[in-house]
């Protein structure tokens, strides 16, 4: 089967990830988003990024993986990091952060070239000042980035 990676609105990958992701939604906002297709057009996977979750990262040069979602296909989680990887150099970040769960190996990011640097302990969004419902995980996380040479 022939993989190709191309273009896609927002739109169309909050409604492949509301079908396909395992523990996350949709998100409101992004920077871009990219999908994988087969031979005759059908999407087998996207990948949505963003500016980083983390007020410590978002320091103008670094992006967010924020979503990655796929059908199973084979080696279409590994496509999609890699042109996420592309697509932030080529527009000039210099640095491309994503969040694993523990529970997951992290071999589509270490076979597009990403290194894992770090367990980021697992919290709730819930807080006092800031009532929240937590629709996510709470479980600890591994972070994963990719650096511009």
């Amino acid at each position: 089967m022939s993989l190709t990676i191309v273009p896609c609105r927002l739109g169309d990958a909050n409604a492949f990830i509301g079908k396909y992701h395992r523990h996350h939604g949709p998100l409101h906002f992004h920077k871009f988003s990219v999908a994988v297709v087969d031979e005759r057009g059908t999407t087998r996977g996207v990948a949505v990024v963003g500016r980083p979750v983390s007020r410590a990262l978002d320091d103008g040069w670094t992006l967010e993986v924020s979503r990655v979602a796929t059908d199973g296909v084979r080696n279409g989680c590994s496509m999609l990091y890699g042109a996420c990887r592309r697509a932030a150099f080529a527009l000039g970040y210099r640095r491309l952060v994503t969040y694993v769960l523990c529970t997951e190996p992290g071999t589509s990011l270490r076979a597009a070239g990403w290194k894992c640097v770090g367990e980021i302990r697992g919290k709730s969004w819930n807080m006092p000042g800031r009532k929240r419902v937590d629709k996510h995980p709470i479980q600890n996380r591994y972070r994963w980035e990719a650096q511009a040479a």
